[in-house]
């Protein structure tokens, strides 16, 4: 935006009205003063499961008013440089108008994303499960590369990831990859990863240099609050015990540490050995547990497919969301939303998936669906 006029600032401020509208930023005012007023009172911090609830309530709330304010004020700054700009022929205010006006329109980008975000979950921590699909070896390699990508992507945007499950390969790559993902919006923007990821190139294993197709399968799970009631009869477990295979620090093959749950109503199986102790790998499998079977509930209620988890695919041929071609040529789109990039490395090596993530969450607020 570096030719900023009158009519992109226009532009811009109907957005953040909208956005302000979306957000009802004066009812969360509002609701700051009163969750303000509830954290002063006495005796607050004597149920402290209750009262960190309220003041990550209290922080999400503060954070969405700071952010329209932090907007208003850009956008008045930006008038202001543009205005004296056009009075001084001042090229300075000019470029100093423009660079206000590219920092607002990547702010109500941000602030856009977080109003479409409607279910609480949305604003929550993520599970996410990266298994390979059809490719044989080469799928776990790209299981791994895709386990890469996804930390690079939480790194940029400034989320704790938690592993908590890497089972490597037989000979390459990963066989399955589980970690936990822990910072603001995180289950609603990585929700728009779930599905079948395909992967072309030149296969680094075989000797003719042939080209290969792979696949891999992203699940996305939310981290379900303590308040949601999930009922798990402690009869219908098979717990096992076994020693790690992963990656988990000096001692981590010495001890049965690793967990395997097994859900026998249902056949779900979850693991996880990349604690040091037992119990820790247990209370994390149980988690991924309960929010499947959450999952499962909202599917058999509403009587249609899964509503977070999306529709059940083949990790392979014809169902994949979106695809990696390295080459002949080099390119990486979403086969939803017809978002594309040219730049591989900036996604794979980089995590640059934004324009991938908010490209999806707008084509569905736009009336896109999975197929």
């Amino acid at each position: 935006m570096a030719d900023t006029s009158r009519p992109d600032l226009a532009a811009l401020a109907s957005r953040l009205d909208e956005v302000e509208g979306y957000l009802h930023i004066e009812e969360l005012r509002g609701k700051v003063s009163e969750l303000e007023a509830k954290s002063a009172e006495p005796g607050f911090w004597d149920n402290a499961e209750a009262a960190r609830a309220v003041m990550e309530q209290l922080s999400a709330a503060r954070d969405s008013v700071a952010g329209i304010e932090s907007a208003r004020e850009k956008l008045e700054d930006a008038s202001a440089a543009l205005e004296l700009a056009d009075e001084t022929d001042d090229e300075d205010l000019l470029a100093e108008a423009a660079h206000l006006a590219e920092s607002l329109e990547h702010d109500l980008s941000e602030l856009e994303l977080s109003s479409w975000f409607t279910d609480e979950l949305d604003h929550g921590d993520a599970i996410v499960t990266v298994t390979p699909g059809q490719g044989g070896l080469e799928a776990q390699d790209w299981c791994e590369m895709l386990f890469r990508m996804y930390q690079r992507y939480c790194e940029r945007r400034g989320w704790k990831v938690t592993v908590n499950d890497a089972e490597p390969g037989e000979v390459i790559g990963l066989d399955r990859a589980t970690f936990t993902v822990s910072g603001r919006n995180a289950y609603g923007m990585l929700r728009a990863e779930q599905g079948v990821h395909r992967l072309v190139r030149i296969s680094p294993t075989d000797a003719k240099k042939r080209r290969q197709t792979t696949f891999a399968g992203v699940e996305v799970l939310p981290v379900l609050p303590d308040d949601v009631e999930v009922e798990i009869d402690p009869n219908d477990l098979r717990i096992d015990v076994y020693h790690a295979s992963g990656h988990g620090g000096q001692g981590v093959n010495t001890t049965d540490s690793a967990v395997r749950i097994t859900h026998l109503p249902t056949g779900i199986v979850v693991t996880c050995q990349n604690e040091r102790s037992q119990l820790q790998n247990k209370a994390f499998a149980m988690s991924v547990l309960r929010s499947r079977l959450y999952e499962m509930e909202l599917a058999r209620r509403a009587e249609e497919l899964d509503e977070l988890r999306g529709p059940k695919h083949d990790i392979g041929f014809g169902n994949q969301i979106r695809s990696y071609v390295l080459y002949p040529y080099q390119l990486v789109k979403d086969l939803r939303t017809g978002v594309e990039t040219g730049n591989v490395d900036s996604v794979l090596d980089d995590g640059d998936l934004d324009p991938f993530i908010v490209g999806y969450h707008r084509w569905l607020v736009g009336g896109g669906r999975d197929s």
